[in-house]
Parts: structure tokens; C-alpha cells; sequence
């Protein structure tokens, strides 16, 4: 085998590797909106085939270069309520035309699955490919998507819509009040004590 037939063998190998990962059949989408390629159906979580071109079956196809940097660079975003610094970096994101798992930080659950993963309690949080951002401020957010080769107008298809936005931690079955034994008196009913409402995140926690 010459060397001309050898060098291009490589140049498409290389090629091959820089690009999406055609070779994956299932995008899987961890707990944390991480997502990840494999090429074998995962037993454990949910899984989407995808498509030859490396997008998922059913989505909107991205451009050929966004695609690359959203295998490369994923980006997550997590939120909360009347946050407007939230709000800000959502924006900036759609500006762009960026695509980005959402995840909402509403509950002391969500607060205590923030910390975990995280090491934070504020928000919002960005997460682009391994690099972390706590708190918006714009032109840091900006520098880093560009660095990971995010474009700076959206180049999205018309008909791309952003999925949206999902809870941090799962939320837990209603556990089944036990049935009373005959000849006992049901237990007595409380009005809860004053103090702040279901769902708020505990104490400490900022945005």
C-alpha cells in the first residue's frame, strides 16, 4: 500500500473521530442532563436511537458545525423561580440559538441534588461541557461559549424548539396511607404550624 492511499486512510479516520459520533446508535441523557453516546442500549436509564447523522431520531437535525459542539461542549442549565439573573442567561442562551438541557431548582430536593452535583446552592449554574459557572454575568457566560465554538447568532433550524425545562430531582411517589386496624380511632388531624410555604428551597439557599 502506497503512501498516498495510507495518508488518506488516516485523514479519514481523524475525520471521522473530530466529527459527531456517527457511530453511536443511543443518546443517553443522565440525571444530572449530561448527555452521552453509546452504541449499546443502556439497561439502567432511558435511551433514544439516533439517526445515521448523529441526531436523535425524531429531532429537528442540527447544522453540521453546531452539531459537533453540542457533542463536544453539552451545555445545562439550571434555574429557579422569580430568579432574573435565570432568566438573563435562558435568554442569552436562545439568542444564540444554543441548544441546552434545562433543569429547574425549585425544591429543598432540588436544592440538596444541586449541592451534590454541583458543590453549590446558588443559581443560576451553567454547565458547559466540563467547565462550571455559578451565577450569570454575561460576558463570562459569553467567553466561555465562545471558546467552546458555540456560534454568536443562532444558526437553529426555524422549526427547532428548545425541550423544556424539567426538575432537577425526580419527584417521589405519594406514599399510600395505611388502611387503620378495625377498632382504632383514625390519628388526629393538625393544622400545620406558620412557616414558609411547600417547596421552598432551605435555608441558605440563594439566587
Amino acid at each position: 500500500m502506497n503512501r498516498v492511499v495510507v495518508s488518506a486512510l488516516v485523514s479519514g479516520l481523524l475525520c471521522a473521530g473530530v466529527s459527531s459520533p456517527a457511530w453511536a446508535q443511543y443518546k443517553v441523557v443522565g440525571p444530572d442532563g449530561r448527555v452521552t453516546y453509546t452504541d449499546r442500549p443502556p439497561v439502567d436509564r432511558p435511551s433514544q436511537a439516533v439517526k445515521s447523522s448523529g441526531t436523535a431520531a425524531g429531532s429537528v437535525p442540527l447544522p453540521y458545525t453546531l452539531r459537533n459542539v453540542v457533542a463536544r461542549y453539552p451545555v445545562t442549565l439550571y434555574t429557579g423561580t422569580s430568579c432574573a439573573p435565570c432568566d438573563a442567561g435562558r435568554n442569552l442562551l436562545k439568542s444564540r440559538g444554543i441548544p441546552f438541557t434545562e433543569k429547574t431548582v425549585n425544591t429543598s430536593d432540588d436544592a440538596r441534588a444541586l449541592q451534590s452535583r454541583e458543590g453549590t446552592n446558588q443559581v443560576p449554574v451553567i454547565r458547559i461541557g466540563s467547565k462550571q459557572i455559578a451565577g450569570y454575568e454575561q460576558g463570562e457566560w459569553t467567553s466561555y461559549l465562545d471558546a467552546a465554538g458555540y456560534p454568536s447568532e443562532s444558526a437553529l433550524p426555524p422549526t427547532y424548539r428548545h425541550p423544556a425545562a424539567t426538575p432537577l430531582a425526580p419527584a417521589a411517589a405519594p406514599k399510600s396511607e395505611p388502611e387503620p386496624e378495625a377498632g382504632t380511632l383514625p390519628p388526629p388531624q393538625f393544622n400545620s404550624a406558620p412557616g414558609n410555604p411547600a417547596g421552598n428551597a432551605p435555608p441558605g439557599f440563594r439566587f
